[in-house]
């Protein structure tokens, strides 16, 4: 080789490694690769919005939707399980005589025609309610998919029923108002005959898993890219079977909205309150203290069902006050609230539903800047013993600001703290309210003295009082 060749071969081999290094660098920064192991789908980071939005909206929403009934309390949306089993007799009964003993579940579906429906209603809805995200059923233990599942090819909503892509119309009306889209997903089936097999070889088999769990799994995300998966109905068997850390693996890696996404913790009666994004732990899960995990409290509006419930009666449906104080003492225990509504068949979400809604979002409104995006405090709740009257009062904080949701108003008009202290140029003021609160502090604690007719205040329920200057008292 020549003296030219030569130089002109060390330029060339240079040239490519002065190229190439930093795109691997780059690459390898910004796209982490994960395998499926616990160890390392656990230590993907939780994508911040989710931490920042604190409220969201559930909608069950299904086949289970046409009987709309379960006995008093019960669950509407196991409807089908109820009746299969001879679970409660009062629902057997029931439908036999409303139906007839030779109606099967699967009649009900020409029936959910969704005639009423109107996604962009919905979410106009949910965005005035003041939620930052919705998760939507696709698939209920029943089955049936409310998206064009080729699994489940004559039970869908595409091919039955409303003959529609009920998750394509309330994806795209969700985005439309600005708010995330989650998809909620039972992993199992009560009857599919493929599951049923699996069970019955202690399931040592995984033909439900790769024929109908898992193709349905990945349509859902290559086809709406959603923000949050929820799954559900893993309780029968552990991870492994589901094969949940080779799809979470994929999902984190390869998905559309794999920088975006983020999932729960029901991957497996192994896997609850131990790995996943978030924990959920029971359906209305509400601990008592801070939790050092990120977690979510699902809970119904109707208080007994998460499917539309036509045995419903008043008392069963929430007060806005005591969902206002499920919401911010979640929020103060480094939670989030997912608020279910069950609509009814031809798409309606009953005025009783809409109205809790709208008034969550008055109450956000004008108190959202002690909720969105805030963190909690050392301690989750104090409270005003104000004599006769125990008043809850859940700390929120975020940047210089300490924040006291007061869940009752205090009979002489001065609310009681005793873990505030203040220090160098303290400021009170209440939220939705013009000017700075009166207080002083001494050995019992801070008193804060309120507005003398709270009935001319913006904000009705709950009171955010907002603290600057203050600290711990074991600071």
């Amino acid at each position: 080789m020549s003296s030219m060749h030569l130089l002109l071969a060390c330029i060339f081999f240079t040239s490519v490694l002065c190229i190439r290094q930093p795109i691997l660098s780059v690459t390898s920064k910004a796209d982490p690769i994960y395998t499926p192991h616990w160890s390392s789908l656990d230590a993907r980071p939780l994508p911040s919005w989710y931490d920042e939005a604190k409220v969201g909206i559930f909608v069950h929403w299904g086949v289970y939707s046409v009987p709309a009934y379960a006995c008093q309390d019960g669950l509407a949306e196991w409807y089908w399980w109820f009746k299969q089993q001879n679970y409660l007799g009062c629902q057997t009964a029931w439908h036999n005589t409303t139906y007839g003993p030779d109606f099967s579940y699967t009649d009900f579906a020409p029936m959910f025609k969704a005639q009423l429906f109107s996604a962009d209603r919905w979410a106009k809805l949910f965005k005035k309610s003041g939620a930052k995200y919705v998760v939507f059923t696709t698939k209920h233990h029943e089955g049936w998919c409310n998206f064009p599942s080729a699994e489940a090819w004559n039970w869908n909503s595409v091919t039955n029923g409303p003959r529609k892509d009920l998750t394509r119309l309330i994806v795209n009306a969700v985005r439309k108002q600005g708010l995330r889209m989650g998809l909620y997903h039972s992993l199992f089936e009560w009857f599919h005959p493929l599951y049923l097999k699996d069970k019955a070889n202690n399931f040592t088999t995984q033909v439900y898993v790769d024929e109908i769990l898992q193709p349905q799994l990945h349509q859902i995300a290559n086809d709406y890219a959603p923000d949050l998966i929820w799954a559900d109905g893993d309780w029968e068997a552990n991870d492994t079977y589901w094969k949940s850390k080779e799809f979470l693996a994929w999902l984190y890696n390869e998905a559309p909205n794999k920088k975006e996404v983020i999932v729960n913790d029901r991957w497996g009666a192994n896997v609850e309150s131990k790995h996943g994004g978030y924990w959920t732990g029971d359906d209305r899960w509400d601990p008592n203290s801070i939790q050092k995990h990120k977690w979510e409290d699902c809970f119904t509006v109707d208080a007994g069902s998460w499917g539309y419930n036509r045995n419903a009666t008043f008392s069963n449906y929430l007060s806005i006050h005591t969902m206002i104080d499920l919401v911010v003492g979640g929020v103060a225990k480094n939670g989030n609230s997912l608020i279910n509504v069950g609509p009814t068949a031809d798409g309606l979400i009953l005025p009783i539903f809409e109205e809790r809604l709208t008034q969550l979002g008055e109450w956000l409104g004008v108190n959202g800047e002690a909720i969105y995006g805030t963190r909690p405090w050392v301690e989750p709740k104090d409270v005003d013993v104000t004599p006769g009257k125990n008043i809850t009062v859940w700390y929120t904080t975020k940047k210089d600001a300490l924040y006291a949701t007061v869940m009752g108003w205090p009979y002489d008009n001065i609310v009681k703290l005793s873990l505030p202290v203040p220090t160098q140029f303290p400021e009170v003021q209440l939220l939705g309210y013009n000017g700075t609160l009166g207080f002083n502090y001494n050995e019992q604690g801070l008193n804060i003295r309120m507005p003398s007719v709270p009935s001319q205040l913006a904000s009705q329920w709950a009171w955010s009082i907002k603290l600057i200057g203050f600290k711990h008292k074991s600071m």
